[in-house]
């Protein structure tokens, strides 16, 4: 036998051994594992393969995914203009087009030390919940903070100032594995500075998110609800410290309390209010669903300076490209995995479940019948995401709440495509507010409900560690 298969094997045998006995073992790939999203998981693994539409897309349902990269590729320009499909940018924006916080549809990242504006990274702003606002939060989840509102936005159109500078700076905290071999994490520290409207309220609570991968996002708006909930009874009635909680969040067009699955709190309810927050808050475009600019109303320049919409009152972003960004946001496919079998991805994925990261990364789901589109329905996919609430310790809180989301908590963000990061996007940095600069440093973050995760982690050995990140770099 090959040196290398003795070494996993020995390594197998040690996990029989040592793992709990209602953990998993797994000796060989499960049946269709490779396929994370289905028959609409696509083949690629270069740097396009985030960008690619789900494989069982028709040609003719093609055109419209195409159709949608356009606009979500394409920067919107100041009005007035001459490009009349794509003017009203601003007057207080973030970008000036989607594609340049979901980089080729990946990960967005914290501002260098010489970047101009933070651009795949925003941050959110709230103040402090008070009964005289209950109607507010209940909407929005949030009380905005009264000058700059629920989101910063540190660029604007000519004549209007923008509302500040963001950067990050770090500080150094170590951390020593078991076998004495230490990582040093950053923790991360927000500076807000050249604020264009003056001070903010006292008690103002930051959020800094970077953007997320746009992959698979159909296929997370597809299953059922009642899946969903199942995961969280279930974990309430295994009393092992892992508690997911859904969010309650607002669901504009229907104008009432729905469940929420999208952003790092799980604020949004469907990808077509994501796309509209988005449009709105990140490049201050109005639809017909939010067909005001985000101006708050301190802002006089901004509310005074010309915008897009059409002489009847038309949105900026119509709901024809509204419809067709959805489109596109709904079916950009998931990267099939690599490397399934092989005896050191195995081993990590044994090590995975002894950790117990199934728990809140939940592998599998089946899709909805009658989900949004054809393609998408009776699928089933592995996001390793269960969708809900986790508190997530002190280390990683913004303390800011979010509808029902705590200052601790965060929604499990999928795994899927992980380890594609790096080809996609040119980093390697995870986490809400990309402080952790490998997958490993991600995993050293978790406290809170996945503190027993992260010590079990901190046990592992060199070659164990190694099992466990060729697993998460298969995904």
């Amino acid at each position: 036998m090959p040196r290398s298969l003795l070494r996993w094997s020995a390594l197998f045998m040690a996990l029989s051994l040592s793992a709990c006995d209602d953990a998993p073992r797994f000796t060989q790939a499960e049946p269709g594992e490779a396929r994370s999203g289905g028959e609409a998981t696509v083949r690629k693994s270069d740097q396009n393969a985030f960008s690619m539409p789900s494989a069982n897309l028709s040609p003719t349902r093609r055109l419209d995914f195409s159709v949608g990269n356009s606009f979500f590729r394409s920067p919107w320009v100041i009005a007035p203009s001459t490009t009349t499909a794509r003017d009203g940018l601003g007057p207080l924006f973030n970008t000036n087009g989607c594609q340049n916080c979901h980089i080729k549809d990946g990960r967005g990242h914290p501002p260098t030390p010489d970047s101009d504006s933070a651009v795949s990274m925003l941050v959110r702003l709230s103040i402090p919940n008070e009964p005289a606002y209950a109607k507010v939060i209940e909407q929005l989840g949030i009380v905005p903070e009264p000058v700059y509102g629920g989101q910063f936005q540190d660029m604007a159109v000519p004549g209007v100032a923008p509302e500040g500078k963001v950067r990050v700076e770090y500080e150094p905290l170590s951390v020593r594995f078991k076998d004495g071999s230490e990582v040093e994490l950053r923790k991360p520290k927000l500076q807000i500075t050249q604020l264009g409207y003056g001070p903010m309220h006292p008690d103002t609570r930051f959020s800094a998110r970077v953007a997320p991968p746009m992959i698979g996002l159909g296929l997370l708006e597809a299953i059922p609800e009642a899946a969903i909930l199942a995961n969280a009874q279930a974990q309430a009635k295994a009393g092992n410290g892992i508690a997911g909680r859904p969010n309650r969040v607002w669901d504009d067009a229907q104008q009432k309390t729905v469940l929420g699955r999208f952003g790092w709190k799980a604020g949004q309810p469907n990808l077509n209010q994501q796309n509209v927050h988005a449009f709105s808050g990140d490049m201050g475009l109005t639809t017909s669903l939010r067909p005001f600019d985000d101006c708050t109303d301190a802002q006089t320049a901004c509310k005074q300076a010309p915008n897009g919409n059409g002489p009847d009152g038309e949105p900026e972003v119509s709901d024809n490209i509204l419809r067709l960004v959805l489109f596109y946001s709904r079916n950009l496919g998931v990267p099939a995995r690599r490397d399934v079998g092989s005896p050191q991805v195995l081993a990590g994925k044994n090590l995975f479940y002894q950790a117990g990261c199934q728990s809140c990364h939940t592998p599998q789901f089946t899709t909805a019948a009658d989900a949004a589109e054809p393609e998408l329905a009776n699928q089933v996919i592995r996001p390793y995401s269960d969708l809900l609430l986790h508190d997530m310790g002190e280390g990683l809180a913004d303390n800011r709440s979010e509808f029902q989301a705590g200052g601790r908590d965060w929604r499990t963000p999928p795994l899927w495509g992980i380890g594609l990061t790096q080809t996609v996007s040119g980093h390697t940095q995870f986490l809400h507010d990309g402080r952790a600069r490998n997958l490993l440093e991600a995993v050293l973050w978790h406290g809170g409900e996945a503190r027993a995760a992260q010590q079990q982690v901190l046990s592992f050995n060199a070659e164990q560690r190694a099992a466990l990140l060729a697993f998460l770099n298969s995904l």
